[in-house]
């Protein structure tokens, strides 16, 4: 099973993200995330929505995509070079004898300490899911309180506009 990350440019309309994840769940396609805003377009939103299947389950999803009235264009994002992001926040138990160690794993993964509580430490950190995974395991070890992923959104690289 491959991961695909596809664009999709729909209206701007109340319903239309439960249309879309509904096509998934009754097709039994599963989405591992999903993010939506605004497009570069009025009246335009982006959604980019992450999922697992072969080259012939996206392009079942694509032609079941696009059998719905407010989806204007479905864009296989992974089919090209790609910047993927995702955002995380993570709430730490953080006792102060153990804040230097937490905030090393916070320097070496580019995060950044949002917020400090007494026995807690916020971070916030941006990157690919993989970087986002690693820096959970290594959290981990000092018991996760909370934890807030956004899910990916992403842009194909260079001048590739679809």
């Amino acid at each position: 099973m491959k991961k695909h990350t596809i664009a999709v440019i729909v209206n701007d309309q109340p319903g239309v993200l439960q249309r879309v994840a509904g096509l998934f769940g009754r097709r039994g396609f599963n989405i591992e995330s999903i993010t939506v805003g605004a497009s570069e377009e009025q009246g335009l939103s982006r959604m980019v929505i992450v999922t697992s299947g072969d080259d012939h389950t996206l392009e079942q999803i694509t032609k079941q995509l696009y059998k719905l009235i407010d989806v204007i264009k479905v864009i296989d994002l992974s089919s090209n070079a790609m910047v993927g992001r995702e955002l995380a926040l993570i709430k730490v138990y953080a006792e102060p004898s153990s804040r230097p160690e937490i905030l090393g794993v916070v320097e070496t993964f580019r995060a950044s300490v949002v917020d400090i509580g007494t026995q807690s430490l916020m971070v916030q950190v941006v990157g690919d899911s993989g970087k986002i995974d690693a820096m959970i395991e290594l959290l981990k070890p000092y018991g996760i309180r909370e934890l807030s992923r956004t899910g990916v959104t992403a842009l194909n690289r260079g001048n590739v506009k679809q």
